[in-house]
């Protein structure tokens, strides 16, 4: 009874979220409030839409395919997203949770990133965290992705063979495939944005990464559809931050452990202190997106920019203190 009633109240019961890659641990925060009913909680019938990549997942949303999307926060800044005007309105990572490694196989000397020039990039996806990732370490050594051959390997098997059979000299890729890889010694992380302390030493500051994000529109004028969405994720957030490995494990899907508890559980421990807190996105963190694209791409001019239309806060302030997040 008490979600027929909250449902009644939505000006939207069902939702259709867009995303890339829905087993990554990216996503984990949504796999929780799918698999422990805390859509349903919240009165939402949420059908979760994997694209493959975070990018066809903005598309969708901006030719209207879906009411909202899972995508970095970045991407929000992108000329083309703010002329669809999309909003971000409740953060799932504090940082890109994404690496830089480097094959053992073919560059076990290396000791220069310069010496990465002409190798062979492996990446989860372009458009992404990691070509954004890669594109800032190569930049620190006055490299720029010109200089290398960007390899997009998508799924993880495809990933982890491009490094295995030699076909990839370094790999910028989330997990679990870079536990996968280090586990087995085939790569050596250069660059780490898993953790919080190793985002802060790319970015120079907060990075926000993963969030929800619809057309400003749509936020704006489905109030308690969002405020009820944003909870099921805060709650979500909640649940992770106090979850063991047997509550863990029990709540991902069979698939997604890739048969490997252990690794999955290891994977999980290398990206957990950057998983959000509060689903709160930072304004310090805000900023820093914004000079880390200008940095990169001319188009992205920081003076045009109006971050008040590009974020909110409001549901996130009203989960915050529903679930004392």
């Amino acid at each position: 009874m008490v979600g027929a009633q909250s449902s009644a109240r939505l000006e939207k019961s069902r939702l259709v979220i867009a995303l890339g890659a829905k087993a990554s641990l990216q996503h984990l925060p949504l796999t929780v409030a799918e698999r422990l009913n805390f859509f349903a909680a919240e009165g939402l019938e949420v059908e979760i839409l994997d694209l493959g990549t975070g990018v066809r997942a903005q598309q969708s949303v901006m030719e209207g395919a879906a009411d909202v999307a899972c995508g970095t926060f970045e991407g929000l800044l992108e000329p083309l997203a703010r002329k669809h005007l999309l909003q971000a309105f409740v953060l799932l990572a504090r940082a890109p949770q994404v690496a830089f490694g480097v094959s053992t196989r073919t560059m076990p000397m290396l000791k220069r990133v310069p010496d990465l020039r002409g190798r062979k990039i492996a990446l989860a996806a372009p458009g992404t965290s990691a070509q954004l990732v890669a594109a800032l370490v190569l930049a620190r050594h006055g490299l720029t992705l010109k200089d290398v051959q960007l390899v997009d390997t998508g799924a993880t098997g495809a990933a982890l063979q491009a490094v295995r059979t030699g076909s990839a000299d370094a790999i910028v890729h989330m997990e679990p495939v870079i536990t996968m890889l280090e586990q087995k010694g085939d790569i050596r992380v250069i660059s780490d944005t898993r953790s919080l302390k190793g985002s802060l030493d790319v970015f120079g500051g907060p990075m926000p990464s993963n969030s929800l994000f619809a057309p400003a529109p749509s936020v704006q004028n489905h109030p308690n559809t969002m405020q009820a969405l944003t909870h099921a994720v805060v709650h979500a957030l909640k649940w992770l931050q106090t979850a063991g490995p047997s509550d863990l494990i029990k709540a991902v899907p069979e698939s997604y452990l890739l048969g490997d508890r252990g690794l999955y559980l290891a994977s999980f421990g290398k990206i957990r202190e950057s998983i959000a807190l509060d689903g709160l996105i930072p304004d310090e963190g805000a900023r820093t997106a914004v000079r880390t694209l200008a940095r990169l791409d001319p188009a992205v001019l920081p003076e045009k920019i109006d971050l008040e239309r590009i974020y909110t806060n409001d549901y996130a302030r009203m989960a915050k203190e529903k679930f004392r997040a």
